[in-house]
């Protein structure tokens, strides 16, 4: 049973498919995403996968733990908690508020730590594992989204210190997306240079996320580690993202 929060939609809802195609019955979680979680859910369930819908606030402490709470009470269990969700806005530094920042660090960072503090027991009995999705700016930073760039950065730490505390019972990974899924406000010619900064010379998909995070729900041995989803970028030493 997966837990997968942001899976209503971009990266998040392919993620809650590939998770009930290979099996696993999801919790959809969304918060402005309505739509796009219900469809996911039903089109699990029109494949014969047990999948729900649940909606929270992630930026409250307390709907984080009241999500867990849900998703055990209408699952009995949880064996893979996937913290999907995310905020990722352009802003430029003299423009950052403590708004901003704030807003930023509470989803991207505090809350999958709490998520993973509640989950823990649960996860610990089903020998379990999550999977936080960082972002390659994370290594090579982006101009113009410095709490983003920063909350990734803190994800993967988050990703690396809960392997060592939640071991030997609970692995935790991260996959980190690279030049996949652009912004939809990205024109053509953009997204063509995005591309050209590729050794492969192409855009990732969803789907090349939930690849990998399918590989590390499944990889008994692994703990500790980032995948990057990149294209290759990191060889060429450019950064991905935008500036």
């Amino acid at each position: 049973m997966a837990l997968v929060t942001g899976g209503g939609r971009r990266v998040g809802a392919a993620i809650a498919r590939a998770l009930g195609r290979a099996g696993a019955s999801v919790a959809v979680h969304h918060h402005g995403s309505a739509e796009g979680a219900i469809a996911v859910r039903d089109e699990l369930r029109a494949s014969g996968r047990e999948a729900e819908t649940f909606r929270a606030d992630l930026g409250d402490p307390r709907a984080c733990e009241s999500l867990i709470d849900d998703v055990i009470a209408r699952f009995g269990r949880i064996d893979h908690l996937i913290a999907s969700a995310a905020i990722f806005e352009r802003v430029e530094l003299g423009a950052i508020t403590s708004d901003d920042w704030d807003r930023t660090i509470a989803l991207n960072v505090r809350a999958p730590m709490l998520l993973s503090q509640k989950a823990a027991p649960a996860l610990r009995e089903a020998r379990g594992s999550i999977v936080i999705i960082t972002c390659t700016s994370a290594t090579a930073p982006y101009r113009n989204f410095l709490p983003y760039v920063v909350s990734k950065g803190a994800a993967k730490q988050l990703m690396r210190t809960l392997a060592l505390e939640l071991a030997p019972e609970v692995r935790v990974n991260a996959v980190a997306p690279g030049t996949v899924l652009p912004p939809e406000s990205m024109d053509d010619d953009e997204k063509r240079v995005l591309a050209e900064r590729t050794l492969l010379q192409r855009l990732g998909s969803a789907e090349d996320v939930a690849d990998a995070v399918l590989y590390l729900v499944r990889a008994g041995f692994v703990t500790g580690q980032e995948i990057l989803v990149d294209g290759g970028v990191a060889m060429t030493g450019r950064p991905s993202g935008e500036g």
